[in-house]
């Protein structure tokens, strides 16, 4: 009987951790033990911006002021990605010398009861935190060859000559931008009507004309039908009838959260595993975090919920998570997308009245020679001049909204952040004008 048993080694272990730091007989279950650290690690947001910081230099190395072009060696980028995430997974592990770390598929059949490897493991508290997995659409035939998904991007041994992208959330998104730095031609195509829905419409027009800029395709109201390898390249088959061959299609159709854990039917799963704001499941002691529960597919968020229900465990009483404060980025280039908090959407879907002070970037001169004249900062704030929220459209947007962040945890008004002078030339300075404009 162990106190807690971890299902999944993401950012699971984060807890696990903490727990057996505190005296508790921990376990962590991995079907892969070398996959410690989840898809975030291996197969998502450390190598994925990891390619996008080197893609960016290739971007940056087409400026007329540089006489020579620079070439990416796509074979030396993925050696050195690998030899970077073999070194953290080894660090993870040396963290997890106090957990026992059970290598296999685990299912939770029924309560303080899992099966793994044959095996029945017993404990008074499970934290659920098995991830996701790619969307593989109907009609499209999924090969890991020339019909990809995320995890093949990062294997690639050479660049195609053309890709087709489908999907424009952050996956597409990010990847659209990786390839067109590299002279990929690259169309993203979509079912939908437009992208970035939830931004502010002045983002959504900027991050348009951003993939313009990097001469980036988009296909708009293009659902496919079908998607087969070929001896001439991918045929794609769209819903209203032509069709065309690219070299590789990458699938980039969202991801579904992991539950074939769950065995029993006290633990309700519609989605996501359901659970409550403390990420308890229908059933006591279980908890689900991270992107099994459907609420936030974020590395941070999943890190987060995972130390948050230990602390609880720990009878620390932790305060209940707010999902709207964590932030959320969309890493393209050469400006990057961020929000936190309540933006122009939520707040007019939620009824409340708001200022919103709009911070264009080509106000600064610094935005000149950072491809970033058409980038942004808004801030949103109540009546009383209380911050509500924020949007970054800007180069590292994902590190410039954690100012913003501080400011949601302070509960600060506009006066207060206003008494923050920022550095100059940064585009943290334009953040300080926004507040200024409220």
């Amino acid at each position: 009987m162990y106190d807690v048993v971890y299902i999944g080694g993401g950012l699971n272990y984060a807890g696990a951790v903490i727990a057996a730091k505190n005296s508790l007989k921990v376990a962590l279950i991995e079907k892969s033990i070398d996959q410690l650290g989840g898809v975030c690690l291996h197969k998502g947001c450390i190598p994925s911006k990891m390619f996008l910081h080197y893609a960016y230099t290739i971007f940056q190395s087409k400026d007329k002021i540089f006489n020579t072009k620079l070439k990416l060696d796509i074979q030396a980028l993925v050696q050195k990605k690998r030899k970077i995430v073999a070194n953290a997974t080894k660090a993870i592990i040396s963290k997890c010398k106090n957990i026992d770390l059970i290598e296999a598929e685990a299912k939770l059949t029924k309560a303080h009861t899992i099966e793994a490897n044959d095996k029945i493991i017993e404990a008074k508290h499970i934290v659920i935190g098995t991830g996701s997995s790619a969307f593989i659409p109907e009609g499209i035939e999924y090969n890991a060859k020339d019909i990809i998904t995320s995890d093949e991007v990062l294997e690639l041994n050479e660049l195609p000559k053309s890709i087709a992208i489908y999907g424009d959330g952050a996956i597409g998104l990010e990847m659209s931008a990786f390839f067109a730095s590299l002279g990929v031609l690259t169309t993203l195509i979509s079912r939908n009507d437009g992208f970035l829905k939830q931004a502010h419409p002045l983002i959504q027009n900027a991050m348009k004309l951003q993939l313009e800029k990097l001469d980036i395709k988009y296909l708009q109201n293009h659902p496919i039908k079908k998607a087969k390898s070929t001896f001439r390249g991918v045929h794609i088959m769209f819903e209203e009838g032509h069709s065309r061959y690219f070299d590789t299609m990458l699938i980039a159709t969202g991801r579904k959260p992991n539950t074939e854990v769950v065995q029993t039917d006290t633990v309700k799963v519609s989605g996501g595993i359901l659970c409550d704001d403390f990420f308890e499941t229908t059933l006591k002691d279980h908890y689900a975090i991270g992107d099994c529960n459907g609420k936030l597919q974020l590395a941070h968020a999943a890190r987060a919920q995972a130390i948050n229900v230990t602390l609880r465990i720990l009878g620390k009483n932790p305060p209940k998570i707010d999902l709207q404060k964590v932030v959320k980025f969309i890493h393209t280039q050469p400006l990057s997308y961020a929000t936190i908090g309540k933006n122009r959407k939520i707040l007019e879907k939620e009824k409340i009245d708001y200022k919103e002070s709009v911070m264009p970037l080509n106000h600064f001169t610094y935005s000149l020679f950072h491809h970033a004249d058409n980038g942004y900062m808004i801030v949103y704030a109540d009546k009383d001049s209380f911050i509500l929220g924020a949007e970054i459209f800007a180069p590292d947007a994902q590190e410039l909204i954690s100012a913003v962040a501080t400011v949601l945890a302070g509960e600060m008004d506009a006066p207060l952040a206003q008494k923050t002078i920022m550095a100059h030339p940064t585009f943290s300075e334009a953040l300080e004008r926004a507040y200024f404009k409220l």
